[in-house]
């Protein structure tokens, strides 16, 4: 099984559960529609990696803010990669059909550790760069749910367990990437750099 570290413990993640179109300009970048309600979608254990891969060439990373779950509230706070493979996924979207081939394939949740959950969540703000260049940037006033909303509806159908991980939306900025690629993110609470992690393309 697949794990993250936590306080310096490892945790498995049970499951992943994402949310989709959380931005409105991420939502207007790929051509998509406002949804009339939350987009949701899980990622298997499987998925979970500490490494950035490359993938191919239409392979997509889109960098998210991410909490860890304990007695179903939000115990930490890390970032993530949410690798999509986008031809799948615009193949799928077409046809109706879930999104699991171009989502949920083995190491497409690329993780950071987290770390404990301190702080103002409305103050929540992640940068993004890839290769030094500023690519994403998030705050809690830009998401569509706040991270409370999300908890509350996932827990209306589906049971969120201890060491899952919710990741929170993308915001707009998502390209592909390649090999050697540098993806640095920090996530700050109460305007403190809590956290900072780089991923290197293998």
């Amino acid at each position: 099984m697949q794990s993250v570290v936590y306080e310096g413990k490892e945790i498995i993640p049970g499951k992943v559960v994402c949310v989709g179109r959380n931005y409105v300009e991420h939502i207007f970048e790929l051509d998509n529609e406002i949804p009339e309600n939350m987009v949701l979608f899980n990622k298997p254990n499987s998925a979970v990696t500490n490494t950035l891969h490359f993938i191919q060439s239409d392979c997509r990373f889109e960098g998210e803010i991410c909490f860890l779950i304990e007695g179903g509230e939000i115990s930490g706070i890390g970032f993530g990669l949410d690798l999509t493979k986008a031809g799948v996924q615009n193949y799928l979207k077409q046809k109706g059909l879930p999104w699991e081939r171009a989502k949920a394939f083995d190491g497409s949740a690329v993780l950071s550790h987290f770390v404990p959950y301190k702080g103002n969540m409305e103050s929540v703000e992640m940068k993004v760069w890839l290769n030094g260049t500023l690519q994403q940037h998030a705050t809690y006033d830009l998401m569509i749910y706040k991270p409370q909303q999300i908890i509350d509806e996932i827990k209306t159908f589906m049971t969120l367990e201890d060491g899952d991980i919710i990741m929170s939306g993308t915001p707009k900025g998502v390209t592909t990437y390649q090999k050697g690629d540098l993806v640095e993110a920090k996530i700050w609470l109460d305007e403190k750099l809590v956290l900072k992690r780089a991923f290197s393309a293998q």
